[in-house]
């Protein structure tokens, strides 16, 4: 087909990839191409039945069309126009099979060349005319001899016609370009000269067999002239003339070469795949359209404890009588891929399975399905979104805590001053203290709240957590009526733990309180032991958490337990499962707080009547314990200094200017942060001291702390917070901030720090 036009229809959706072949045809010298591109299938099969093509290049991925059902509607379309199939690498076992569906060849994307396109392309074309030829090859005969010559000699298939000696009268030079022989050189041979001792015997009874049946087919392998194997398929057929006599016969043979390749290729692949399946951890198996087990891998057979081969795949991998309910292998056998997660009935657990479909040479599909067991990971999973979801509430809880120390100072500050005014018999005062003792039980309460947020600023030390256990459990003995029995087991061996005195307490209080209300209907026994116990990698659930000593907290009760449900939501704020009026919701919320704050954990084991059981982990500290000097209670501390007070809430300025000048001192206050930073570089020296909220418009605490630094380097500054992520005590030291107090400040805390800072020398 030197320099002839040949009419190319290219159907293909990426631009890209049909610019690629329209260039690599282009440079080819062999022919000339002309080339029409379309992207579509429908647009294919339109101008196909409009205009004539040598050649189809058929994409088996189109936007409308996939896989074989593209090939099978181009053939309705085209069926005398050669088809060459186009695919992805991870696609050429479908193109294979569209070969033998009946496309001319297949070539891969990304393995395309100018010599391999121009030459497949008619290759193909003369492979399509040649079939079309052998069809009417008969009739042909039957007409003239003339035609029938001039239609072998147009196939670029091989042929040679045999004499009943069996030797070769006619070859034509297809045959011997692929065998390296000239025709002289093949004219008046036998066929047993252009094979090897192994196939030597099989060849002459094929041949021989010819002139017994009217036509037989069978593939051989026969040596070229270079000693190399050239594996052909063998279209063999007996001439008769027109008495009946046998003239001969004539064979027409295929380089099947490539296909061999391929499918040993595939036979290497399934026997690659099959080796990585046997030593696969994850469990496997196979199983026909109509569920029958026809492989499984070592890990399945492990899993369901032996093999069942033929048996269906709903009773021995999943134990049930009849179809899962999950199955997908109608979806599979249409050639998709899917990922489904179940539970299996059968062990409990859960998998994610992926199901695939095994495409056979003989045109059948069985499915693939892998299963990895993700019991352990979703159980993970599950603990970190209950974690980013105390993070979250953490989060809300401080934001609450903010707003509500605003409100609570001045309530607490004028509450004090009005106290200090009312004489002692005043009747007023019993009401005024009642009063500031309900400011401060809020305040503990917003305590809580930042408890919970794990983001208040505590002062831990090595401590020994069994003294506080044994304090707790005297406190709780009175109060416990008779029908609950107390157990301890609380060791006095257990090493120190880096902690606050307080929040321990507050742990051991609120699960021996919780404890003590679920049996308090129907009585039963709280059990309390502390012990020290040793966790290794395995025993950890918690990424915070490092392996080594613990102390191990348990506070049990023979309760009426609780449901997973429950369990689930024990540590959000404000749940509970007490009557109305019994608890606020936070107990728990604050115990987890300053467990995880701890870098510990909490473990609960429960169930519906079986009564619960917390098991706290604190980390174990190796340090020797630091005896904290005990503060001397003094009187509320004065002075005389000038304070420059900032706040941007008008109530707390008006308040703790009052406060202070009733200590003493002189105060400027201002309730804006810029207004305050003009003041102090309008007279830097009038001001002894700086009091400030961290959290204002403009300019935060911090901001105006460093302003005020620069101005003047010596100038000592307290921040007042009621709740930042942004600062606490060991930032705002750093920052050059010399005192740092939590909202709402009491008149005694203010004074005494005020005098700390302005007397540190």
């Amino acid at each position: 087909m030197r320099n002839e036009i040949i009419k190319v229809l290219l159907v293909e959706d990426n631009p890209g990839d049909a610019r690629f072949i329209k260039e690599l045809l282009s440079d080819a010298g062999r022919s000339t191409f002309e080339i029409e591109v379309v992207e579509r299938l429908s647009s294919a099969l339109k101008i196909l039945a409009e205009k004539r093509f040598d050649v189809v290049l058929l994409d088996l991925s189109l936007p409308d069309s996939s896989g074989l059902e593209t090939l099978v509607k181009t053939f309705d379309g085209a069926s005398r126009i050669a088809i060459i199939v186009l695919t992805g690498l991870d696609d050429e076992m479908i193109a294979v099979k569209a070969v033998r569906k009946g496309a001319q060849d297949y070539l891969v994307k990304g393995q395309i060349n100018t010599e391999l396109l121009s030459r497949t392309i008619c290759y193909s074309i003369e492979r399509k005319q040649s079939e079309e030829t052998l069809r009417e090859n008969e009739k042909a005969l039957r007409e003239s001899e003339k035609k029938y010559r001039t239609l072998l000699e147009i196939t670029s298939e091989g042929w040679w016609m045999l004499s009943p000696e069996l030797k070769i009268i006619e070859v034509n030079e297809s045959f011997c370009n692929m065998l390296g022989y000239s025709q002289d050189e093949m004219i008046d041979k036998t066929p047993v000269n252009f094979v090897d001792d192994e196939n030597r015997k099989i060849f002459i009874e094929q041949t021989s067999k010819i002139f017994t049946t009217s036509h037989r087919s069978y593939e051989i392998s026969l040596k070229k002239k270079n000693g190399q194997d050239l594996h052909t398929y063998f279209n063999a057929t007996t001439i008769w003339d027109e008495s009946g006599e046998v003239q001969g016969s004539f064979a027409l043979i295929t380089d099947i070469t490539e296909r061999k390749r391929v499918e040993e290729a595939l036979r290497e692949s399934e026997e690659k795949y099959r080796s990585m399946m046997e030593a696969m951890d994850d469990a496997a198996y196979i199983c026909s359209h109509d569920f029958r087990v026809e492989y499984m891998n070592p890990a399945m057979i492990t899993r369901i404890g032996h093999g069942a081969i033929g048996k269906p795949c709903y009773e021995v991998i999943h134990g049930l009588d009849g179809k899962c309910p999950w199955c997908v292998t109608e979806e599979v056998m249409q050639g998709e891929h899917i990922k489904i997660e179940i539970a299996s009935p059968k062990d409990d657990n859960s998998y994610n399975v992926s199901c695939s479909p095994i495409f056979h040479a003989d045109g059948s599909i069985s499915q693939l399905a892998i299963f990895r067991n993700i019991t352990e990971s979703k159980e993970m999973e599950q603990q970190l979104q209950q974690a980013q979801k105390m993070e979250s509430l953490g989060t809300l809880a401080g934001g609450i805590a903010h707003d509500f120390n605003n409100v609570l100072s001045p309530m607490m500050g004028y509450a004090e001053i009005i106290l200090d005014d009312l004489p002692e018999d005043s009747p007023h005062r019993k009401n005024i203290t009642t009063i500031l003792q309900g400011a401060k039980r809020a305040r503990d309460l917003v305590k809580q709240i930042l408890t919970f947020s794990r983001q208040v600023d505590q002062k831990l030390k090595p401590t020994k957590v069994q003294l506080i256990i044994k304090e707790v459990l005297k406190l709780i003995r009175s109060s416990l009526p008779s029908t609950i029995e107390i157990k301890q087991n609380v060791s006095n061996k257990c090493g120190l733990v880096m902690a606050d005195f307080t929040q321990i307490h507050q742990i051991a209080m609120n699960l021996m309180t919780n404890a003590y209300q679920a049996m308090e209907a129907e009585g039963g026994e709280l059990e309390v032991t502390l012990k020290e116990v040793e966790l290794g990698v395995d025993d950890l659930t918690d990424s915070s958490m490092t392996p080594g000593a613990y102390v191990c907290l348990i506070v049990a009760d023979t309760g009426p337990g609780m449901d997973q449900s429950a369990i689930s939501h024990i540590f959000e704020p404000y749940f509970t499962t007490k009557e109305s009026g019994k608890g606020t919701g936070l107990g728990l919320a604050v115990v987890y707080g300053i467990v995880k704050s701890y870098q510990g954990e909490i473990r609960i084991y429960s169930g519906p009547g079986k009564g619960s059981a917390f098991h706290i982990y604190l980390p174990i500290i190796k340090t020797q314990v630091e005896t904290e000097k005990t503060k001397a209670v003094t009187p509320v501390q004065k002075g005389t200094e000038q304070i420059l007070l900032v706040d941007d809430e008008e109530p707390i300025v008006s308040m703790e200017s009052e406060m202070l000048e009733r200590l003493g001192y002189q105060v400027v206050a201002r309730t804006s942060s810029p207004d305050a930073l003009e003041a102090f570089r309008a007279s830097p020296d009038k001001f002894d001291l700086v009091i400030t909220d961290m959290t204002m418009p403009n300019l935060t605490g911090v901001q105006l702390s460093q302003k005020l630094l620069e101005i003047k380097s010596d100038i000592p500054i307290i921040i007042c917070t009621g709740f930042s992520t942004k600062v606490d005590g060991e930032k705002a030291k750093a920052a050059g901030i010399r005192g740092y107090v939590m909202k709402p400040v009491v008149k005694s805390e203010l004074a005494e720090k005020i005098r700390e800072v302005l007397d540190e020398k």
